[in-house]
Formats: C-alpha cells, structure tokens, sequence
C-alpha cells in the first residue's frame, strides 16, 4: 500500500509540476488586469481585456495539462493526449482540478493497459502514435462526457437548490456551509455553486459577498502564508507557487491554491475548507458588507465594515496555514530529486571514465 501511494503521489508530482507554470503566469497576468480595472471584475474592453483573455489563457490550459502529465507519468507519451483531452473534458462538465485528475489517472490506466495487449509485429509501430492514443482518448472521453457528467450537472443543480432553500437559516450555519464549498474545489463546481449564490444577491442582500469574497481568498492567501511559515515542508515549485498565491488570492483568485491542493489533496483540502469557514462565519458576524461580486483585498473601496474584512481575511489565512502545517511532514521531494541527480552524475562520470 505504501508503495501504491508513493507511485499515486509520484504522478500527482509529476502533473502539478507541469501545471505551476500555467497558472502562475495565466493567474498573474489575468489578477494585472483586474487590478488595473476600474472595478473589481473581468475587464471586458480595451486593451485591459486583452490582457485578461491571455491570463484566461493559462488559467484555462492547467487543467488539461495537469491531467495530461499525470497520464503521460503512468503510461508514457501515448497517455498524454487521452490525458490532456480527457481533463479538457472533465472541466467542460464542470469537474474543476479534481476532475481533472481523475481524468488523468483513468486515462494513464486505460492506456497502460492497453500497451499490455500484444500487437502483430505489423501494427506496433502504429501502437504509440495511433491506436494507444485513439482507444484511450475514446475509453476516457466517453468515461468522463456519459459517465461523469450528468452525475455533476445533477449534483450542481441540488446543491442550488438546498443553498436556496436556507435562505432563512441563521449566519453562522449559512457562512459555514458557504465558506466550505467557495473553498473545497478552488474554482470548481461546488466553489461556483456557492459564490454565484451569493453573486446573484450582491444588491439585495449584499452581507453574502462579504462572508463570501472572504472566503475566495482565504485558501491561496493562506498556502503562500503556510509556505512562509514552515519552508521546510513545501518543494521548491510550491514556496514560489505561494508566492504568486499570495497575489492571486488579493486579487480574488482561489485558483492560486489548486497547486498545493494538487500535490496533497487529503491535508490541502480539510485545511482550506476549515479556513474557508472561518473566514466566512467571522465576516458575517461582523456585518461586512461587500458591494461587488468579486473577493478578496481588491474590493475593499466597496466594502463596508473594512476592518471587519481584512480581519477576517487575516483569521481564516492563519487557520488554514497553521492547520495545514500542522498536517503535513517535513518535505522530501527536493531531497530525493537531489540524490536521483547525484546518483545520475556519479553514473555518467564513470560511463565517462569507461
């Protein structure tokens, strides 16, 4: 079992390593042009919204990359287009990152298995480059459209529903149920259930974005803060991915968070998810009121109760990094990245020698 989770793991890595540079740049570049926007939203004119559609560019291009790369880790370069076109898929049903990585594991399976099936001597040359690639795009997508798809549309519309109905419950179970879901998939369907809950009432009951606008950037503001607090437990790709987190989650960007989660799912998301709550539950408490349908430090001329806001902020960052360092372990990929690179020098100095 040890050895399974290490290989999962290993795959994980190996996705979000490919993955960091796209949201970096895309969540970057797009989080320029929202705060060069005269409000705090998408610009959609001039060359501001330009800009935003090359940031769009990357934040749109992590999820098929991360599932690609996990596929190509398990089955080599024929899983990488079932990988990419299958995460592609996962996000176009509304998956988000999780079901991107789904897709990326069940496309390096399908066609993992598939080289395993022994080919005349006639079509090998056409296993890598055709069939591998054509059954196992086909097994995926179809896996992922028919059998995954309707699921979430159906959960996504009972999930609206049940936030309707508790319209009338009291602040502190309504921000905890709001807080949670803007935090559990950083972008994903649950995440824009919630949010555009909240969105759609920003003039009538504005309090919801207060809670809810904290919430979007507690979980990126928080990771870059935990990889400040203990550096020794994040790879070198995540502490500069915490740094653009930072930023990304001012500008109210949750997607700066997807990384971290990435890599380490089962400790990432609880951390993010209490965080997120707390956030949530302390800006409705203190009757912030957010008049814009956007989060984070960068709605704050429109916001009432400021301190309030940035208070809440403050609290829910600190609980999810504490929360999450707690969990964690001292990090060692970056140890064994070193040893695999000595062992490959030590190698070809006496290929060298030979």
């Amino acid at each position: 079992m040890k050895e399974k989770l290490h290989e999962v793991k290993k795959h994980l890595l190996t996705g979000t390593s490919h993955m960091i540079p796209f949201i970096v740049a895309g969540g970057i570049i797009f989080s320029l042009a929202v705060m060069m926007n005269s409000t705090p939203s998408t610009p959609t004119e001039g060359w501001l919204a330009g800009l935003a559609q090359i940031g769009l560019g990357g934040l749109s291009l992590f999820v098929p990359v991360l599932g690609g790369y996990i596929a190509y880790s398990i089955a080599d370069k024929p899983g990488l287009a079932p990988g990419m076109i299958g995460a592609y898929l996962a996000g176009q049903v509304g998956a988000g990152f999780l079901g991107g990585i789904l897709a990326g594991f069940l496309a390096g399976i399908i066609v993992f298995q598939l080289k395993r099936i022994k080919l005349p001597i006639s079509l090998k040359s056409l296993g890598s480059i055709f069939l591998y690639p054509l059954v196992g795009t086909l097994l995926t997508g179809a896996i992922i459209v028919w059998g995954i798809g309707t699921p979430i549309a159906a959960v996504m519309t009972g999930l609206t529903s049940w936030l309707n109905s508790m319209g009338e419950a009291g602040k502190i179970p309504l921000g905890a149920i709001l807080g949670g879901m803007t935090a559990f998939d950083m972008g994903g369907p649950v995440n824009k259930v919630a949010t555009l809950f909240a969105q759609t009432q920003v003039d009538t009951v504005p309090w919801l974005m207060g809670g809810v606008g904290v919430a979007i950037c507690v979980p990126p503001i928080g990771l870059g803060l935990a990889t400040f607090l203990s550096p020794k437990k994040y790879n070198t790709e995540e502490k500069e991915a915490g740094k653009a987190a930072i930023l990304m989650g001012c500008v109210g960007i949750t997607e700066g968070a997807i990384p971290f989660a990435a890599n380490d799912p089962l400790r990432v998301i609880p951390s993010i998810v209490v965080g997120g709550i707390i956030g949530n539950v302390s800006a409705f408490l203190m009757g912030v009121i957010n008049h814009a349908p956007w989060g984070g430090i960068i709605v704050l001329p429109v916001v009432e109760g400021r301190i309030g806001y940035v208070v809440s902020i403050l609290i829910g960052a600190f609980a999810t990094a504490l929360l999450v360092n707690a969990l964690k372990k001292e990090n060692v990929d970056d140890l064994e990245n070193n040893l695999t690179s000595d062992i490959d020098e030590v190698v070809e100095i006496e290929l060298e020698n030979l």
